[in-house]
């Protein structure tokens, strides 16, 4: 996983360092440094109000300064790591617009190592050192004496500024520490840091963040102004805390937001007022106290809108056709093997493993057999809720690789899909006799799996051999389909892709990532290959009714699905208005459907089922005990992946089983 810039600090760590300006704090360091305890002089002290100490601009024009100002208590962490409160002037607030209110009237007052005796609602005069910490304007009370109680009698507490989120810095700035009511639509866009720190990532207005190349191309005025729109939109929901959840203390501690199924897309409602704060490079709705899972009923100020379905949209059709990415699929877990590392639960047992190349592991995935039956149980039933009738799989173990049948671990998926299904009628393809020498394959593959009483094979499947381009990649593999008891000229060919990925320090040349992640270079090449591919497969299959499937790692307006797309394809994702996949708080599809011109023929509809990539993490079959609450559940299908299946309806005749003529009386068969 990449660095996440907006990752929370330890709680004890306070870099005297300001983002806003480029100057050292030296006084604060100074200050903490030889760890003052008597009270500030009241000499060295001038009264200021609190806007008059944060200024027009990024930083205060007090840095360094020792002031003298008062406010009323706004919102209290006395737990949590955040080791102060915020104030904010009397009778400020109510209804602002950001775009003429120039100055802040609310402020962090840091405690360091003073103890919290402040609560909301107490009116305070405080001295202390002014700084900029990463950005946030503060003041720092020396000792518990610079803070006096002081009579609230007669004087008017402020009120949360009613306001849209606004779209800039400096509009941001001017509300910087300030009590406020978020107004207008907002909306779960990222999740990924949500088990680590605690935080949700929402984006104003009612859709998530659009990954940039999946609007429009590198380059392009409208991908410019996405990455623009992207900035304008984000803030962060966090938990009023510093914690980090995988911490051995922090795991202990209940998971803030997500008892309910908090999801990408899912609409925000502010119940409560948040304090608009800025720390670690992002801009934050604090909670006016520390949220946990705990206490989260009566504390967290946002609900969030239930999106989940039980089922894709129905996209009619005769015969339907998915694509799933099933997360490391391994039947062979990490206990079987020697040299396998592992990630741990909180009681440090080992649940997945983390590194597959450790001399003598080779596999990835689940670490004991009772992990993988949590993740088999959670892709069964994926796949089942998902109705389709044939299902290219990615990212499932390639057993040749470890010893075994190559179509071993195909098996035991179907077999654990008949074990679930009344029906009983999944089949596996069977690898044909030509594929690639051992040495040349990787440890995950393609296949295909399909309920028998619909669809049958017609001939054996081709996979492309020796082609250069894929030598870091995924061999495609081409099968023919058509409905049972049908005839040739029904026949459909599919063909299964999972490109080269997106991540790679030792990228080179055109493979450097210039906005297209890594080698984009190669997955463009991979593409190419892979048109060049198909014509060959679909002449020898009979049938221009084409479809590739599959994780292609490229998004929709990237080099490799404009090649395809050059060629006639159809992007059949792309009319959903969905994403199969969200990375740092943007969404986007790198799982695709793409149809020949001929096959676009036989199309009743497409769904890219939001199962997986709109869920928090935490959900993970890998995620098992990582923290004191549960959210696992090996039962349901969600989370059961981090990308969605996708799912397309065709328009193909039904036939039934040929009349087989009862014999003249008196004969037998």
């Amino acid at each position: 996983m990449p660095h996440d810039p907006h990752q929370k600090r330890p709680a004890g760590l306070r870099l005297k360092l300001s983002n806003k300006v480029a100057v050292a704090t030296v006084a604060l360091a100074t200050l903490t440094a030889v760890n003052l305890v008597s009270p500030m002089p009241r000499a060295e002290a001038a009264s200021v109000s609190i806007a008059t100490i944060q200024g027009t601009s990024a930083s205060s024009p007090f840095v360094g300064s020792s002031v003298t100002t008062t406010g009323f208590v706004t919102a209290a962490y006395a737990t949590g790591g955040l080791n102060g409160y915020f104030l904010q002037s009397a009778g400020t607030g109510g209804v602002v617009d950001p775009r003429t209110h120039r100055a802040s009237d609310g402020i962090f007052v840091y405690l360091a190592g003073t103890p919290l005796s402040a609560r909301i609602g107490d009116y305070l005069q405080v001295s202390g050192l002014v700084s900029e910490f990463g950005g946030l304007t503060q003041l720092s009370p020396p000792t518990a004496g610079a803070i006096v109680p002081l009579d609230p009698t007669g004087v008017t507490p402020p009120l949360p500024a009613a306001t849209k989120y606004p779209a800039t810095d400096s509009d941001r700035e001017s509300l910087e520490g300030m009590l406020i009511q978020p107004a207008g639509d907002f909306t779960v866009t990222g999740l990924q840091s949500s088990a680590q720190y605690g935080q949700i990532e929402l984006a104003a207005g009612t859709v998530p963040l659009a990954a940039p190349a999946s609007v429009a191309a590198v380059g392009s005025a409208e991908y410019a102004a996405t990455v623009s729109n992207n900035r304008a939109r984000a803030v962060w929901l966090d938990d009023g805390a510093t914690t980090s959840f995988t911490s051995a203390a922090g795991s202990a501690k209940p998971l803030p937001y997500l008892s309910g199924p908090v999801r990408v897309g899912a609409p925000v409602t502010f119940t409560h007022p948040v304090v608009l704060d800025y720390r670690n490079s992002a801009w934050r709705f604090q909670p006016t106290t520390e949220v946990t899972g705990a206490n989260e009923a009566t504390a967290s100020p946002a609900r969030f809108g239930s999106t989940r379905t039980a089922a894709p949209t129905d996209v009619g059709g005769s015969i339907r056709l998915g694509t799933f990415n099933v997360l490391n699929f391994f039947p062979t877990t990490g206990d079987e093997r020697s040299g396998c590392t592992y990630f741990s639960d909180r009681a440090g047992s080992p649940v997945t493993v983390n590194n597959s190349d450790a001399p003598g592991c080779g596999v990835r995935g689940a670490a004991t057999r009772a992990h993988f039956l949590q993740q088999q149980s959670k892709i069964v039933s994926a796949i089942l809720a998902l109705g389709a009738d044939i299902v290219s799989l990615e990212e499932i173990e390639n057993s040749a690789k470890l010893g075994m049948p190559r179509d071993h671990a195909l098996g035991v998926l179907v077999d654990a899909l008949n074990a679930a299904d009344r029906r009983a009628d999944w089949r596996f393809v069977p690898s044909p006799a030509a594929v690639p020498a051992l040495a040349d394959e990787d440890l995950i593959r393609t296949g295909f799996v399909y309920r028998s009483s619909v669809a049958e094979p017609v001939g054996p499947t081709s996979i492309l051999i020796g082609s250069a381009p894929f030598d870091n990649a995924r061999e495609p593999d081409a099968q023919a389909f058509r409905p049972v008891y049908a005839t040739a000229e029904e026949t459909f060919l599919v063909v299964s892709n999972h490109f080269k990925s997106k991540s790679g320090s030792e990228a080179k040349g055109d493979n450097v990532d210039t906005g297209q992640g890594a080698f984009n270079g190669d997955r463009t090449r991979q593409a190419l290959a892979l048109l060049d591919f198909t014509k060959t497969v679909s002449r020898a299959s009979g049938t221009d009714r084409v479809f590739l499937v599959g994780d292609f790692n490229a998004l929709s307006h990237e080099d490799p699905v404009l090649a395809i797309m050059a060629a006639g394809f159809a992007d059949l994702g792309a009319g959903t208005g969905k994403a199969s996949y969200s990375f740092s708080g943007e969404s986007g599809s790198i799982d695709h459907i793409f149809a020949s011109a001929e096959a676009q023929a036989l199309v009743t509809g497409t769904d890219i089922w939001n199962i997986n990539s709109v869920e928090a993490p935490v959900r993970q079959y890998s995620a098992a005990n990582a923290n004191v609450s549960t959210f696992v559940n090996p039962k349901d299908p969600f989370r059961s992946s981090d990308h969605d299946p996708l799912v397309v309806g065709l328009a193909l005749p039904q036939h039934t089983p040929p009349t087989i003529p009862n014999p003249p009386a008196g004969e037998s068969r």
